[in-house]
């Protein structure tokens, strides 16, 4: 598929996307995989597409900045939440980048392939539910494990990643190489 905006090369990117970058990449011991380092995947279609638009890119990385780095979820958790809506949004690209994450936070490959089964936790329903009607069911509510500030950071990080599954789908972002090279799932 031909990008519908086609990711401008690192060394083209505007000035504002110095800051736009350095928003996402908070030093925080909690998160150790954001690096540029080694042959790590790098997002660099991804923030090549999102170079078109520093300042809402800035914006955007300040506040996924809080479910990277400040979230209560533990880490497993938010990346399963994350699996959950790039698999159900058909999202290769976001699934493939937190494929990598997941692992580093040490999900499974059968916890990481669960994430594309069927809904059979509280958590995983409670994705499902609101992807589906922007809701959880007082059911499944009840069901989570999980405090007043975990819950909320579980719908703020389905809304965030569900957003941003939109964007990669509409922009037409192409899987990066060295993302490729990860592949497992």
């Amino acid at each position: 598929m031909t990008p519908r905006i086609p990711p401008i090369p690192p060394g083209e990117w505007p000035p504002e996307m110095r800051a736009a970058v350095a928003a996402l990449r908070v030093e925080n011991p909690r998160h150790p995989i954001l690096t540029t380092e080694g042959d790590r995947p790098k997002a660099l279609n991804a923030l090549g597409t999102l170079a078109h638009h520093p300042r809402l890119t800035e914006a955007y990385h300040r506040f996924v900045g809080h479910l990277l780095y400040g979230t209560t979820l533990d880490l497993r958790t938010r990346e399963l939440v994350i699996l959950r809506v790039a698999a159900l949004r058909q999202c290769e690209y976001e699934w493939m980048q937190h494929v990598v994450i997941g692992g580093d936070v040490g999900l499974t490959d059968e916890e990481i392939v669960a994430a594309r089964g069927p809904a059979n936790t509280p958590l995983l329903r409670a994705v499902d539910e609101l992807l589906d009607s922007a809701r959880i069911s007082d059911d499944t509510w009840d069901a989570l494990e999980l405090d007043t500030q975990q819950r909320m950071d579980l719908v703020f990080t389905v809304g965030a990643y569900d957003l941003l599954a939109m964007a990669f789908l509409t922009f037409g972002v192409p899987v990066d190489a060295d993302l490729m090279a990860w592949k497992r799932q």
